[in-house]
């Protein structure tokens, strides 16, 4: 009697659970044609403006005057971006610790008013020429579209994390054109588990979107990268040594950047103009003496497509200076990301060994390319701390299954070697910032509180578990016993508790699957009778 009991519960389970499921799969096209669609805009209109920005700076570089009026434009869109900041605080900086508070339960953003400001702000400040990427605010952006889906749809809080986490999936697809790499990084660095509803969903909103901006801008990846043939094996020390000093560097660039967001917190009055006004004035300044190093750091992909026209000097100083710029733009709390100059300082980092290796010890121009990818994803396995994305992102950059060998190798390595200075990951380093509290607080590592519910279940006659023991039943995901009470005694139970009719049940769940858990746990503890009055059916000796 047991076992059929178990049997027909586990395929009411599984009934419920891939009907939980199908929802979750729709709910995240949903968000990944609304999260796409903001991103497809967002990054057409970024183009734009650096266009507009590069020709007129271009038009002007000889005429002082127009080079003054420059300048008194760029205070305009600090002035602008300043207001805007103020008015919506949870604009500032990438967008990606925002995303993340919001997925653990520390805010409840206005998804109304972020997604038109930080659309807006990331115009302002691409106009101004700052060395900014588009993807942390995509992520945000993706985010919040999220959650305007799950207002739209009523969810309850739980369910509306989860849509958040997918439309944080569907803006790092749209950002970077590659739904695996949005996909892994909503689930390694956003979400910080792995279960299959989050990568089902999730997975659904990145290929949506990417199917969506797809078709708007074409199939060409936002930045391709060279790989002709893989390192011969006898060359591997090569590898090795790339990962170790990209996590030096990796480890190095967040040092560096966490000790220029302390330089500007000495600046206390008229925040955030007084700090703005910085990069802006500086903004101005590189883009008529070193425009190669505005913006995202498009001009300098174009270079590095032409390896063999370039000396080591002139890499090691496009690196120092993209590095300098991205981390006096960034570390003001601009809004803007940081993923992008990323990647490119990772084409430099990797460019540069390339040339020496190849001047030096006679490896071929040819796998000056292999050196780049392993460069890139060298530096963002460091500084984000996300192996497997950065081995994802780079397979979809490169397209090829052949450089999954050293591009794994590179990202293990530079990771541990991270780890090992004991610096921060950068994000966890943010949103510990953002939060106020220390970077190995349980929220910062995907342990939240406050995400926990406790709820009593009372087991009627007849029903489904009726004389199982506790590790019998198949309980929901995320469903643990807490206490058991009968005959007016409240006890702790054990594996071997066999559950009894009218025993009341304490149990807490998770909230993300509050619903899907609370229907299997209805339908488990339901009486013999509510069922056969539901389901007449269901009747085992029924007359047909």
């Amino acid at each position: 009697m047991a076992l059929d009991k178990a049997g027909d519960n586990s395929v009411v389970g599984r009934h419920f659970s891939r009907r939980f499921q199908v929802a979750l799969v729709g709910e995240g096209a949903l968000v990944g044609l609304l999260g796409g669609g903001v991103v497809t805009l967002y990054r057409l209109s970024l183009s734009y403006a650096e266009q507009e920005m590069r020709a007129i700076t271009e038009t002007i570089a000889n005429n002082a005057l127009f080079i003054a009026l420059w300048f008194v434009l760029l205070i305009v869109l600090t002035l602008s971006v300043g207001r805007l900041m103020r008015w919506e605080p949870l604009t500032s900086g990438s967008g990606i610790p925002q995303t993340n508070a919001e997925v653990i339960g520390r805010i409840d953003a206005p998804w109304h008013r972020v997604l038109p400001v930080k659309f807006l702000e990331g115009v302002l400040v691409a106009f101004g020429g700052l060395s900014m990427g588009r993807e942390g605010p995509s992520v945000q952006l993706g985010g919040m579209s999220g959650k305007a889906i799950s207002k739209l749809l009523h969810l309850r809080r739980g369910e509306e994390r989860l849509l958040v986490t997918c439309g944080a999936a569907a803006g790092m697809s749209a950002a970077f054109h590659a739904p695996l790499t949005g996909t892994l990084f909503a689930v390694e660095e956003i979400q910080k588990e792995f279960h299959a509803p989050l990568i089902i969903s999730a997975m659904t909103s990145s290929v949506v979107a990417d199917f969506l901006v797809s078709n708007v801008l074409g199939m060409k990846p936002v930045l391709k990268l060279d790989y002709v043939q893989p390192l011969p094996h006898i060359d591997y020390a090569f590898v090795l040594f790339v990962g170790i000093l990209c996590g030096v560097l990796g480890a190095l660039h967040n040092r560096g950047m966490f000790t220029l967001q302390n330089a500007y917190a000495n600046i206390k009055t008229h925040i955030p103009y007084t700090r703005l006004i910085i990069p802006f004035m500086i903004a101005g300044i590189v883009a008529f003496t070193a425009p190669d190093l505005l913006c995202g750091g498009d001009a300098i992909i174009e270079k590095i497509k032409e390896p063999a026209t370039l000396t080591e000097l002139g890499v090691l100083a496009l690196l120092v200076g993209k590095y300098a710029f991205t981390s006096i733009c960034f570390s003001a709390g601009t809004p803007g990301g940081t993923l992008f100059p990323l990647v490119v300082m990772g084409t430099l980092v990797g460019t540069l060994i390339g040339l020496c290796a190849s001047h030096i010890f006679g490896i071929p121009m040819a796998y000056v390319p292999n050196f780049v990818a392993m460069g890139v994803v060298g530096i963002f396995a460091s500084v984000v701390r996300a192996p497997v994305t950065a081995v994802v992102l780079v397979f979809e950059l490169t397209g090829s299954l052949e450089a999954l060998v050293a591009m794994t190798a590179v990202s293990v390595i530079s990771y541990t070697v991270a780890n090992v200075m004991r610096i921060d990951p950068f994000y966890d380093h943010l949103l510990a910032q953002f939060l106020g509290v220390t970077s190995d607080h349980p929220a910062i590592g995907g342990r939240t509180d406050g995400e926990k519910i406790l709820k009593e279940y009372t087991l009627g006659a007849g029903s489904r578990i009726e004389g199982m023991c506790i590790k019998e039943v198949p309980w929901p995901d995320k469903v643990r016993v807490v206490t058991i009470e009968r005959a007016g005694s409240e006890f702790i139970p054990t594996g071997s508790t066999r559950l009894q009719a009218f025993d009341s049940i304490l149990v807490i769940l998770d909230e993300v699957y509050e619903d899907d858990a609370d229907l299997k746990l209805t339908l488990m503890t339901r009486a013999a009778s509510d069922l056969l009055d539901r389901h007449p059916s269901s009747r085992p000796y029924a007359k047909k």
